[in-house]
């Protein structure tokens, strides 16, 4: 929506709480064609004032799905997996101040909240917190926030990458500011482009469309006010437009969406019915070359009403447009020019003034088929459906799949790694396997199913082999390297049984214990000076892996070395917490501490003390190697 706030008239609506079926017209007080609305909420149920952006999750562990509502004074979740019956789980207040503009995207089961108010920068927030609710509605806490900018009109999220944009930011201009979210509770700012001005909205992806020139690049393409801009931002760096596009007639350049094919960049204007009296248009960019972006087509809706935002979604385009609420455009025939509409939900029955007001988003991409509506300002939140009765059954493909278990012997298998090309004619379809998970007992073929289920529940099955292997060599961790003296009254040392001993420990993911040679063998006698001495295991697959310390022999230790090594003493060891080091002949001067793999994880130095206390709580369960006086080297083993 463009920053402006004009009159508007408020319109009441009451909860419907179960199915209404879209007849003569009509689904209870709504106009519809195609629809059904399957729940309505208003806007008080959240406690707010008005409503704005909406998006979807859906949950990879259970198939739930659920709605994020943006409101004027935070986010509200929805849980709709019973789309009659709706649950209002909770919200997750602003940042700051209450705002008429809130956005929000998911990424990785964390939703990300942007939002005009002043200084409110970006929530993150944690989405599988949603799954066990026990007194909703709760209110939330943000899980980490991101301060690199203030305000920010919308936030987009290429899911492929793991980078979020804030556009129309207090930074770049206004343009596309880069955050890495690949690690979501750790969002870093990475630049941004301020070349083309203000974006007001985008969408950024993975180039796969039929300009060869630009396959795999990460492309940006902004709304932005007076023109879209085509922005080549695979190298954050040094981010390149490529070119920008324009229309005739234009007002202001609000949101567009790739079709599927990404063959054409579809454009809404949001102010041009007001400016120029026509009804809804959309415009239609050729992006067949991205060099040379070209007008295509454009198409009049029915009504005189603002559109907002769009998204494609197959062969179908859904605009969530104001006071005519939602409008689904059939563009299967957009190369030859020809857009019709083919059904539409109105959840602003008062008028269809080209006014600010009513639909603000469409999220339409739900497995389910549900589609959510969410209004500004009065009306609050539809979810809807399409009355058409499907009865063709999808059609599932098949693939076979090698799993590769991981360090703890198990592996979980996703749906689409089986899928090898399922299909549904509506586009829309989930995937289901009846077994997902595999540990160290399924190593070798495994017989599986997927199914395949459309929006209007019809099923087809295939056959598939997931087939475990155990990659992974044991893990072997030898002690420190060391340094010894001659056996009494001989002149060689004698070399002990490491494995026996347990000093070389080898962990397998699946198979344990493993056997672990030593060369050479125990009983070897060592004369002076270094040697290499080798641990090698192998797990029952032939995964293979080895250690290996250096011995350095030594005639003999000189008395006050020998004096100062057994003077220390450290207890309680084996410990889980408080480990405390006490040296009875001379004074603890420096403490290192090393993990198995010789990693330096603890140092103190410049003491003076015959005794030391060290806290190891926070220490995985494992060998350590502490080293008194760069001198004396002592294991010890945390439980």
């Amino acid at each position: 929506m463009k920053k402006l706030l004009l009159p508007f008239l408020i319109a009441s609506f009451t909860i419907v709480s179960a199915q209404t079926p879209c007849d003569n017209g009509m689904a209870g007080s709504y106009p519809c064609n195609g629809y059904d609305l399957q729940s309505h909420l208003n806007i008080s149920d959240f406690n707010a004032s008005s409503g704005n952006d909406s998006w979807g999750w859906t949950d990879p562990q259970d198939g739930k799905e659920y709605v994020l509502f943006g409101v004027d004074n935070g986010t509200a979740f929805i849980d709709i997996s019973d789309p009659v019956n709706p649950i209002y789980l909770g919200k997750l207040p602003t940042h700051t101040t209450s705002s008429s503009w809130r956005d929000v995207k998911v990424y990785n089961n964390y939703a990300f909240v942007v939002s005009e108010a002043s200084g409110h920068g970006m929530q993150v927030f944690d989405l599988t917190r949603l799954r066990n609710v026990a007194n909703p509605p709760e209110t939330y806490t943000e899980d980490a926030h991101y301060n690199g900018f203030g305000s920010s009109h919308n936030i987009v999220i290429n899911e492929d990458s793991g980078y979020a944009y804030g556009v129309g930011t207090d930074t770049y201009n206004g343009g596309a500011h880069f955050i890495n979210i690949q690690d979501p509770l750790n969002p870093v700012g990475e630049g941004g482009y301020s070349g083309s001005n203000y974006t007001h909205d985008a969408q950024v992806l993975i180039y796969n469309g039929p300009d060869t020139d630009y396959t795999g690049h990460e492309l940006y393409i902004g709304a932005n006010e007076n023109h879209v801009a085509i922005v080549d931002v695979t190298d954050k760096n040094n981010p390149q437009l490529i070119a920008s596009a324009t229309y005739t007639s234009d007002a202001y350049t609000h949101q567009g969406w790739f079709t599927e094919d990404q063959k054409y960049f579809i454009v809404g204007d949001e102010l041009d019915e007001q400016n120029y009296g026509f009804n809804t248009k959309t415009i239609v960019l050729d992006f067949t070359d991205l060099d040379n972006p070209q007008f295509s087509s454009e198409y009049f809706g029915t009504t005189p009403v603002i559109d907002h935002n769009g998204y494609t979604k197959g062969n179908d385009y859904y605009i969530a447009n104001y006071t005519a609420g939602m409008r689904v455009l059939d563009i299967s025939d957009i190369d030859n020019g020809n857009i019709s509409e083919k059904g539409y939900f109105d959840t602003y029955p008062s008028n269809n003034n080209a006014s600010f007001a009513g639909s603000w988003n469409v999220y339409p991409y739900f497995g389910s088929g549900n589609i959510v509506i969410s209004n500004y300002l009065s009306g609050g939140l539809f979810i809807v459906k399409s009355s058409a009765i499907d009865t063709t059954n999808p059609v599932a493909v098949c693939q076979n799949y090698i799993a590769e278990l991981d360090v703890n012997g198990q592996v979980i298998v996703s749906s689409s790694a089986v899928d090898g090309g399922s299909s549904d004619d509506s586009g829309s379809f989930t995937l289901s396997l009846d077994q997902n998970t595999f540990d160290c007992s399924n190593i070798g073929a495994n017989n599986v199913v997927l199914t395949v289920t459309d929006s209007s529940g019809n099923t087809d099955t295939c056959n598939a082999t997931i087939i475990v292997e155990d990659n992974l060599a044991p893990v072997i961790n030898c002690p420190a390297n060391e340094t010894v003296v001659f056996d009494n009254g001989q002149t060689y040392y004698t070399l002990p049984d490491y494995i026996i001993d347990d000093s070389v420990e080898a962990i397998d993911n699946c198979f344990n214990p493993v056997s672990i040679t030593q060369t050479p063998a125990a009983g070897t006698q060592l004369n002076l000076g270094d040697h290499t001495i080798l641990f090698e295991t192998q797990d029952s697959f032939g995964n293979a892996s080895s250690c290996s310390l250096i011995i350095t022999v030594e005639e003999e230790l000189g008395y006050a070395d020998f004096k100062f090594e057994k003077g220390i003493s450290i207890f309680p060891n084996p410990s889980s917490n408080i480990i405390t080091i006490i040296s009875k002949f001379e004074p603890i001067t420096s403490i290192e501490i090393f993990d198995i793999s010789g990693k330096r994880i603890y140092l103190e130095n410049e003491l003076i003390s015959g005794s030391f206390n060290i806290d190891i709580s926070n220490f995985y369960q494992g060998i350590y190697f502490v080293s008194i006086n760069y001198q004396v080297t002592k294991k010890i083993i945390k439980y």
